[in-house]
C-alpha cells in the first residue's frame, strides 16, 4: 500500500537538481510509449464507437435475463438542478451523462472554455454490480434494462431477473451530490456468493488546455480508516487488498468523480493507462467488493461530481480536501494558510487575477526583505574582497588545494564575511517555489481567468505558435515563460560576478552552470501555468531593482572596503561550529592525502 503521511517522496528534490528532474519528467511524458502510439489510437477509436463497455460480461446463467430487453425500449431520464444535469439510462440503470452546469470545458478550436463540461457522456463511463450465480457464472447489472419511475428529482430504476428484483434509486441533491440507493429482493435465490463486485470503467475526458499538466493531475484518490487516512495513485495499478475504502475518486485537474459506499469497498484493485492523443487523457478500471446480507444487496451509495474548491471540499467533512494537491507537509500548509487566503483577500478587492498575483509577489518580497537585504549586502562585500581572494589564488596556485581553500576561508573570516549566510535566502525560497508550483495549476479560482495574452492563468499561453513540435518545448512558445527566462538571466549576469571560479582541475565552472539554469527554466515554464511564469517574472524583476537600489543608493562599497580593512586589523572572530567542522574536515582530508602520497612513493 502506498501510504501517504503528507510526504510526497517522488517530489523530495533539492533545488540544484530541480531543473534536470523537470526536464527528464517532461521528456518522459512527451515520449512515453512512442512505439505503441498508433496501436493505442486505433484502440481508443474502437472503444469510443462501442455502445456498451467491452468489459461487461454477458450473463450465461439464463437466456432470458430481462423480459423487457429491447433496443427500442432503452431511454434516458433527466434530473437537473442549478449545479448538475444528469442523464440516467435504462440500459444498466446507470448515470451516462453528468454535466456541471456552472463550469465550461476547454475548446481547442476556439482556444477558450466554452464547451459543456461533461464528466460522463458518450459511453465514456460504465459501472455496475457483478454477481456470481449458483452455477458459478456471472451476470452484471450493466447488461440489464431497467424500467424508470420518476418523481421530481428522484427516479427509481427497476429490473427483474428470473424472479429477483433489483432497484437503483437516484436522488439529485445539492452540493454536487447524488444519492444512489441499491435494493434487491429474492436475489438470494440466484446468487451463491456473499459479495458482489462493483466495476467501474472510465475514460477521463480532457477538460483543460494543458494536456500533459492535466494528465499529471488525473489519478486515483481514496480514503480509508474511517475517513482519517488518504492516499492516491498516479501509477499504472492500484492495489488495496487489506483496507476498506470509505470512498474512491477519479480526480482530474479541477474536478473529481467520487463514489462513496455505505459500508465501504473491500479487496479493491484498479488500473490506469495514459492516452497519448485524442479527447481522453487517461483510462481507468476499478473493482471493489461490497458485502451481501443474506444474499441481498441493500446498501446506500453516494456519487459526488464536484469542482475542487477548497471551502466546498472541507464542507463535506469526509477528507475530500485532500483531493486538492496543494503539496505535502509544510508546502501544503503554506498554500492552505498563506497563499490561498492571501489570494482570496486581494481578489475580493475586484482586481483582475493577474494584478492579484502581482500584489501577492510584492507582499512576499516585503516579508522576505530583511533576509534578501542581508543576501545582497553579502554579495556587495564579496565583490569588495574579490581582489584579496584573487591574490590568494595566485599565491597558492601550485600549492595543495586544501591549503588554498584554508587560506581563502581565512580571508573571509578576517573580513567578517560569512559565506553560509548567502545560502539562507535560497533555502527559504525553495518551499515557496514548490508551494507556488502546486498553487497555480490547482487554484480553481484562477481557471479560465485571462491576463494580457494569457487566456487562462492555470495553463500556458501560446500566442507564438510553431509550425513544428520541438522536443521538451512543444509546438508553441510562451511569452510569459520567455519574459521570465530573460529576467532570470539578467539577474544571473548581475550576481554571477560573485561566483568564485574553480581552482582545481576537473571542477565544474559554476558560472556556466548558473547561465544554463535560466535556460532550463524556459523548457519547464513553457508548458506550465502562465500564472507561475508571471509571478516569477515579477519576482525576479523586483530582485533586479533591489540590487540596483542597494548598489547605488544604500550600500557604499568604499565604506564596506574600509570596514573590511579595519576588520583585518582586529582579532578574528572565533570560528563558528560549522566553520570549525569544515576546517577540521579539510585538515583531515589533507592528512589522508599526504599519507596516500607517502605510501605511493614507498611502493
Amino acid at each position: 500500500m502506498q501510504q501517504n503521511n503528507g510526504l510526497d517522496k517522488n517530489q523530495l528534490i533539492i533545488f540544484a537538481l530541480f531543473s534536470m528532474i523537470i526536464m527528464g519528467a517532461m521528456f518522459y511524458f512527451q515520449n512515453k510509449q512512442a512505439t505503441e502510439q498508433q496501436l493505442k489510437e486505433a484502440k481508443n477509436k474502437t472503444e469510443v464507437k462501442q455502445t456498451a463497455p467491452a468489459t461487461a460480461t454477458k450473463p450465461a446463467m439464463v437466456t432470458n435475463l430481462n423480459d423487457s430487453v429491447k433496443t427500442t425500449s432503452i431511454q434516458q431520464v433527466e434530473l437537473k438542478n442549478k449545479e448538475l444535469t444528469l442523464g440516467i439510462s435504462t440500459l444498466g440503470g446507470q448515470l451516462t451523462t453528468v454535466e456541471l452546469n456552472q463550469y465550461k470545458a476547454y475548446d481547442k478550436k476556439n482556444d477558450v472554455n466554452d464547451k459543456k463540461l461533461l464528466l460522463f457522456d458518450k459511453n465514456n463511463s460504465s459501472y455496475g454490480f457483478q454477481f456470481k450465480d449458483k452455477s458459478g457464472k456471472t451476470f452484471n447489472t450493466k447488461d440489464l434494462v431497467f424500467a424508470p419511475t420518476q418523481n421530481g428529482n428522484s427516479v427509481t430504476m427497476q429490473a427483474n431477473v428470473n424472479g429477483a428484483v433489483i432497484q437503483f434509486i437516484y436522488t439529485l441533491l445539492d452540493k454536487y451530490t447524488v444519492d444512489f440507493n441499491v435494493k434487491t429482493q429474492n436475489l438470494a435465490q440466484l446468487v451463491s456468493d456473499s459479495k458482489a463486485d462493483f466495476i467501474w470503467d472510465l475514460s477521463a475526458r480532457q477538460m483543460e488546455k494543458g494536456r500533459s499538466q492535466e494528465q499529471t493531475h488525473t489519478e486515483f484518490n481514496y480514503a480509508f480508516n474511517d475517513y482519517k487516512s488518504f492516499d492516491y495513485d498516479g501509477r499504472t495499478t492500484m492495489e488495496e487488498p487489506k483496507e476498506t475504502l470509505n470512498w474512491l475518486a477519479i480526480k482530474q485537474q479541477f474536478f473529481a468523480m467520487v463514489i462513496e459506499p455505505q459500508h465501504g469497498f473491500k479487496n479493491t484493485h484498479g488500473s490506469q493507462d495514459t492516452v497519448d492523443e485524442g479527447e481522453f487523457v487517461k483510462k481507468f478500471n476499478f473493482n471493489g467488493q461490497v458485502d451481501l446480507a443474506a444474499g441481498e444487496l441493500n446498501q446506500d451509495f453516494k456519487w459526488y461530481f464536484m469542482p475542487l474548491d477548497l471551502p466546498l471540499l472541507k464542507s463535506y467533512d469526509k477528507n475530500f480536501d485532500e483531493l486538492l494537491p496543494l503539496g505535502w507537509s509544510f508546502i501544503g500548509t503554506l498554500n492552505r494558510w498563506f497563499f490561498i487566503p492571501m489570494y482570496n483577500l486581494i481578489s475580493s478587492w475586484g482586481l483582475a487575477a493577474g494584478w492579484v498575483i502581482f500584489l501577492m509577489t510584492i507582499i512576499v518580497k516585503i516579508i522576505l526583505s530583511p533576509v534578501m537585504f542581508k543576501q545582497h549586502k553579502l554579495s556587495a562585500m564579496m565583490r569588495v574582497i574579490r581582489p584579496e581572494i584573487d591574490e590568494v589564488n595566485a599565491k597558492y596556485k601550485n600549492a595543495d588545494p586544501m591549503k588554498k581553500q584554508q587560506e581563502t576561508m581565512a580571508v573571509y573570516r578576517k573580513a567578517g564575511v560569512n559565506q553560509m549566510a548567502g545560502c539562507l535566502p535560497g533555502l527559504i525560497q525553495v518551499p515557496i517555489f514548490y508551494a507556488l508550483f502546486r498553487f497555480f495549476p490547482n487554484m480553481i479560482d484562477l481557471r479560465g481567468k485571462s491576463f494580457w495574452f494569457a487566456k487562462d492563468l492555470t495553463a500556458y499561453d501560446d500566442v507564438i505558435k510553431l509550425p513544428f513540435s520541438v522536443p521538451l518545448l512543444g509546438d508553441h512558445l510562451s511569452i510569459f515563460a520567455i519574459a521570465c527566462t530573460v529576467v532570470i538571466l539578467i539577474y544571473t549576469v548581475m550576481t554571477a560576478g560573485n561566483i568564485q571560479q574553480p581552482t582545481q582541475e576537473g571542477m565544474p565552472n559554476m558560472k556556466v552552470i548558473m547561465y544554463i539554469f535560466p535556460i532550463t527554466f524556459l523548457f519547464f515554464l513553457n508548458t506550465s501555468a502562465s500564472g507561475l511564469s508571471w509571478y516569477y517574472f515579477v519576482s525576479n524583476a523586483i530582485n533586479i531593482l533591489i540590487i540596483l537600489v542597494i548598489k547605488y543608493w544604500i550600500l557604499d562599497e568604499k565604506k564596506i572596503h574600509a570596514q573590511i580593512q579595519q576588520n583585518k586589523t582586529k582579532e578574528p572572530k572565533p570560528e563558528g561550529k560549522f566553520q570549525k567542522r569544515m576546517r577540521e574536515m579539510m585538515e583531515k582530508a589533507q592528512e589522508q592525502q599526504k599519507v596516500q602520497q607517502q605510501s605511493g612513493k614507498k611502493k
